[in-house]
C-alpha cells in the first residue's frame, strides 16, 4: 500500500435508496456470504417469513438480518437505521448502516449519512429513478459521503439487460455530475440472487469492474493536508488539586507544551499535561479522549472548544448553511431554535432562506419556508459566538443540528457553507451613557410590560388606561402596539407562523431600545406563540421582561369583536386569526394573569403595584 494512501481502522458505509430497493437484502446477503452473521441467526431467517413474502420455505430471507424491529418485520420496511459490521480483507473493521427508504423516515438516513465514508445509492431497475433516490443523492453530496457507489439492483428481473444498466447510468450520471460528487461508480447487481454483490457472475459479463465488496474494500481515506488542532470541551474534570477540561481530540493532535486558545472566550494557554484512564500521555491525536491541564488555568466551560493559538477558528454569529428540515411542522424564520454542535448549544435564528434546491434537476427556488425533507441555503444568526469551521474543511466542526426549543425535537440537520462577513465586521460600542444612569435621571426602574392575549382580549384598552395612570404618577411611558406597529415598522408582514415569529422579534428588539433609554415600555401584542414570547423575554435582564396574560373567553372577545375580525373568520375571510384558524398558546408561567372581563381600573391597579 502506498505511504501516501491512509488506512483508516473503521469504515463507516451507509446503504441508502427508495422504498423497496432492495438494501436490506444487500446488506443481508453481503454479511451471510462473507460469514459476518452468527449461524444462528442465519437459521431464523430461513425459517420465519413476513406476511406475504413470495421467498420459498427453506431459503435465506437476507432482509430479515437486518430489519430487527417488529413493526419492521410486520410491514416488510426498515424504519430505523440499522447498524451491522464486518471484517474487510485488510483488517478494516466495516460499520455498514442500512437507512430506511420511506420519505418520512429521511432524518433517520441524514443521520447516518453524516458519519458515512462511503455510500450505496440502490436504484430499481424495475422502477427506475425515484424521488427519494435523488434526495438520497442529494444528501450524501451535502453531508460530505466520500464515495457513492450506485447500485443498480433487481437487474434479474429484466434478465440482466445491459441496456436497462446503461440507461440508469445515463439517466443519471448528469444528477451526480450536478452534485459535484468526485468519486462515483456504477454496479450492476441482483442482491436476491448474488450477482456482483461478493463474486462477479458470467450473467453480466459486459460489466468489466469489480464486485461491490471489490469496491468497498478498495476505498481508502484520502490525507488531510489540515493541520487544524480541535478539541470540544465535555466536561470540567475536578479533584482534589486538579482541574482539567475533558473532551475527544476531533481534529489534528495536540502536545504536551502546545499553547492552545480557548473559544470563543480567545484566552491563551499552555498545555501542561494529557491525562487518559490509562496514564499521562505525551501527545493526543485525533479521536483521542483525554483531560487537558492547562497552565495558568483559564476559566472554560462545557461547549468551549480548544484549538491550537498558532491556527484557530475565528468565532462568529451568523453562518451560511445548507439545511435539511426534518421537522414535520415547517421551518419558521425569525423564531428562535436551538443550535448544537457536540456539546456546544446557542439560541440562533434563521434569518433568510436564500432559496429551496429542487432535488430533481438541482434548481434554486425561491421559498419562505422548508417542509419536511426539503433542502435549501439558510442564512442563520446565533445569539452568541460559536466556532464553527467550514463543512467542507470539517464534518465535525462544521455540522449542526437544529432543535425545536419548546418540544426539544430535532428538526433540522446543517452544514456550514461559512460564516458571513458581517460577524466580524460589527462589534457593539458601550456607551458611558448607560441604562442605570437614564433609568436614574427619570427616577424609575426600567421594564417592559408584555401584554398577551386573544383579539379583543382587552389589551390596548388596558394598556392605555395604564399609560394614562403612568404620565399622572410621573413615570416616563410608552405603548408599543401591535396593530399601529403594523402600520408602520411592520407593515411588510403577514399572519402566517413565520411572520408572526418575526413581528414579536421586532416588537422586542425595539422594546428593548425603550428599555435601555430608562422607559417603562407596554406591549400590546397577540403575540400566539409561546416559544416566539420566550425568545423575547430572553433578550431582557432578569426582571425587566414581566408577561401579563390578559386572559378572557374566546366567546367573549368574539362577542366584542372591535375591529370585525371574528365575524371575516366566520365568513371565511380571515383564515388565520387567533383563536379561530390558528392556536394561542396560553402562558404557563406568566407574572401576572388579568381577568379581561373584570373592571379595567382594577386591572390597571394591579399592573400599577408590579410598575410602581
Amino acid at each position: 500500500m502506498s505511504s501516501s494512501i491512509s488506512s483508516k481502522p473503521v469504515v463507516r458505509l451507509l446503504a441508502c435508496g427508495s422504498v423497496d430497493d432492495g438494501k436490506s437484502t444487500l446488506i443481508g446477503r453481503l454479511l451471510v456470504e462473507t460469514d459476518s452473521i452468527p449461524h444462528d441467526s442465519v437459521s431464523s431467517a430461513r425459517s420465519t417469513r413476513r406476511t406475504g413474502s413470495i421467498i420459498p420455505a427453506g431459503e435465506i430471507d437476507f432482509s430479515l438480518l437486518t430489519d430487527g424491529l417488529e413493526a419492521e418485520r410486520e410491514q416488510g420496511i426498515t424504519i430505523d437505521v440499522a447498524y451491522r459490521s464486518m471484517s474487510l480483507l485488510d483488517g478494516r473493521r466495516l460499520i455498514i448502516a442500512d437507512a430506511p427508504g420511506h420519505e418520512q423516515y429521511t432524518r433517520n438516513m441524514a443521520v447516518a449519512a453524516s458519519r458515512a465514508d462511503i455510500a450505496l445509492v440502490l436504484v430499481d431497475a424495475t422502477r427506475g429513478v425515484r424521488p427519494q433516490t435523488l434526495r438520497h443523492l442529494t444528501i450524501c453530496a451535502l453531508m460530505g459521503v466520500e464515495r457513492v457507489i450506485v447500485v443498480i439492483n433487481k437487474l434479474d428481473a429484466g434478465n440482466f439487460d445491459r441496456k436497462i444498466y446503461d440507461a440508469l447510468v445515463l439517466e443519471l450520471t448528469p444528477t451526480i455530475r450536478r452534485l459535484a460528487i468526485e468519486d462515483a461508480c456504477f454496479i450492476p447487481v441482483s442482491a436476491l440472487e448474488g450477482d456482483n454483490v461478493v463474486y462477479q457472475t458470467a450473467r453480466t459479463s459486459w460489466y468489466e469492474s469489480g464486485s461491490l465488496l471489490d469496491e468497498i474494500q478498495n476505498w481508502r481515506e484520502k490525507p488531510s493536508k489540515n493541520e487544524h488542532k480541535r478539541m470540544g470541551v465535555q466536561l470540567i474534570s475536578r479533584s482534589e488539586n486538579f482541574r482539567g477540561l475533558a473532551g475527544t481530540v476531533s481534529q489534528g493532535e495536540f502536545r504536551v507544551g502546545d499553547e492552545v486558545i480557548i473559544l470563543p472566550s480567545a484566552k491563551k494557554a499552555q498545555i501542561s499535561r494529557l491525562a487518559t484512564f490509562d496514564g499521562d500521555i505525551q501527545s493526543a491525536p485525533s479521536g483521542k479522549a483525554v483531560t487537558m491541564v492547562l497552565a495558568p488555568e483559564v476559566d472554560a466551560t462545557r461547549g468551549d472548544f480548544i484549538e491550537g493559538a498558532d491556527n484557530f477558528t475565528t468565532p462568529a454569529d451568523r453562518f451560511s448553511a445548507n439545511l435539511v428540515w426534518l421537522g414535520e411542522e415547517e421551518l419558521i424564520h425569525s423564531r428562535s431554535y436551538y443550535l448544537i454542535n457536540g456539546s456546544s448549544m446557542v439560541p440562533a435564528t434563521i434569518t433568510t432562506i436564500r432559496h429551496r434546491i429542487d432535488i430533481n434537476n438541482g434548481e434554486h427556488v425561491s421559498a419562505r419556508t422548508l417542509a419536511i425533507n426539503e433542502i435549501g441555503l439558510v442564512e442563520i444568526a446565533t445569539d452568541s459566538p460559536i466556532a464553527l469551521t467550514r463543512y467542507s474543511a470539517n464534518r465535525l466542526s462544521g455540522n449542526f443540528v437544529i432543535v425545536d426549543r419548546v418540544t426539544l425535537n430535532t428538526v433540522g440537520a446543517g452544514m456550514v457553507v461559512h460564516a458571513l462577513r458581517r460577524a466580524s465586521n460589527i462589534a457593539k460600542y458601550d456607551y458611558e451613557v448607560d441604562k442605570p444612569a437614564r433609568s436614574k435621571q427619570k427616577g424609575q426602574r426600567a421594564r417592559l410590560i408584555w401584554m398577551t392575549g386573544l383579539s379583543g382580549s382587552g389589551k390596548s384598552t388596558i394598556a392605555d388606561a395604564l399609560e394614562k395612570q403612568l404620565l399622572i404618577s410621573g413615570i416616563h411611558s410608552y405603548v408599543l402596539d401591535g396593530d399601529n406597529l403594523r402600520l408602520g415598522l411592520n407593515k411588510d408582514l403577514g399572519f402566517t407562523k413565520e411572520d408572526r415569529a418575526e413581528n414579536v422579534r421586532r416588537v422586542a428588539e425595539v422594546g428593548k431600545l425603550m428599555v435601555d433609554a430608562g422607559l417603562v415600555v407596554i406591549v400590546a401584542l397577540v403575540s400566539p406563540f409561546k416559544v416566539d414570547r420566550d425568545c423575547a423575554r430572553e433578550i431582557f435582564d432578569p426582571g425587566e421582561f414581566v408577561e401579563v396574560w390578559v386572559k378572557t373567553p374566546a366567546e367573549i372577545c368574539a362577542q366584542r369583536d372591535p375591529k370585525g375580525l371574528y365575524k371575516k373568520a366566520r365568513e371565511g375571510n380571515l383564515p388565520n386569526l387567533t383563536g379561530v384558524g390558528q392556536d394561542y398558546q396560553a402562558p404557563t408561567s406568566a407574572e401576572m394573569i388579568l381577568d379581561g372581563t373584570a373592571d379595567i381600573a382594577s386591572n390597571v391597579e394591579k399592573l400599577l403595584k408590579e410598575v410602581l
